[in-house]
């Protein structure tokens, strides 16, 4: 089993679509038995009272237009132990790598990594967030997902 960890800032927007992208890449492909895929905030600022705010409506909508559904998606904050409990934790930033490097204590494993540098790609997914551009983030994270797991295929770690 491949556990796969998503990073963002707040987990409503560029994590959760990254989650759902993957989780409908691998349906696609009939592997998703192959995974276990989550995502996950650095901050805390959409978790209230230890509920996590659902994912932001124009994320939600922009998987929808793919025929993703994100039901039942409720952010979460990452913690400590989580480097221990999957295999890849993927960020969409860099602020993500350094916020999750001070949660989790280092990557002495190197499991840590940015979505887009499997695709070659040496840049931040942009937050959707701050950009109201929710169709180029979608892009961004199928470009990044599409890339992982031709990384996986080529690493021998999945087959399709």
């Amino acid at each position: 089993m491949i556990k796969v960890l998503f990073i963002c800032h707040g987990n409503i927007c560029r994590s959760p679509m990254a989650e759902f992208v993957l989780k409908d890449l691998t349906a696609k492909l009939n592997i998703s038995h192959q995974f276990h895929i989550a995502s996950c905030a650095t901050s805390t600022e959409e978790i209230w009272n230890g509920k996590g705010n659902p994912v932001y409506p124009p994320a939600q909508k922009e998987l929808a237009k793919h025929g993703i559904s994100c039901d039942g998606k409720r952010a979460v904050q990452l913690r400590k132990d989580d480097y221990g409990n999957y295999d890849y934790l993927i960020c969409m930033d860099s602020a993500n790598i350094r916020n999750s490097l001070r949660i989790l204590g280092g990557d002495p494993e190197g499991k840590l990594s940015l979505l887009l540098e499997y695709a070659g790609i040496h840049r931040d997914v942009a937050d959707p967030w701050y950009t109201g551009k929710f169709d180029v983030t979608y892009q961004d994270v199928v470009t990044g997902c599409e890339a992982f797991l031709e990384y996986l295929h080529q690493q021998g770690q999945i087959t399709y």
